[in-house]
């Protein structure tokens, strides 16, 4: 199996993998396998990305993702 190895960490991110893998019980080690295979495997729930967002609640309006029309700005030419 292979290795990887990460150098230059800024601590507050080895802290927060830490204080991530205390609380699912494992070694810092195993956290980060765990993070690469959520983030690089696909899902072993079988969802997809379409029953993902059928799954979120219907909340909100369409309103609150419009977007301000852009007028441009004026430019000496």
């Amino acid at each position: 199996m292979a290795q990887l190895i990460v150098r230059n960490l800024p601590e507050r991110i080895v802290k927060a993998l830490k204080v991530r893998a205390a609380q699912h019980g494992r070694s810092a080690e195993a956290e980060h396998r765990e993070i690469l295979r959520e983030a690089l495997l696909p899902s072993t729930t079988g969802k997809t990305l379409k029953d993902t967002l059928l799954a979120m609640p219907d909340v909100g309006n369409d309103s609150d993702f419009e977007r301000t029309r852009d007028l441009g700005r004026e430019v000496d030419l």
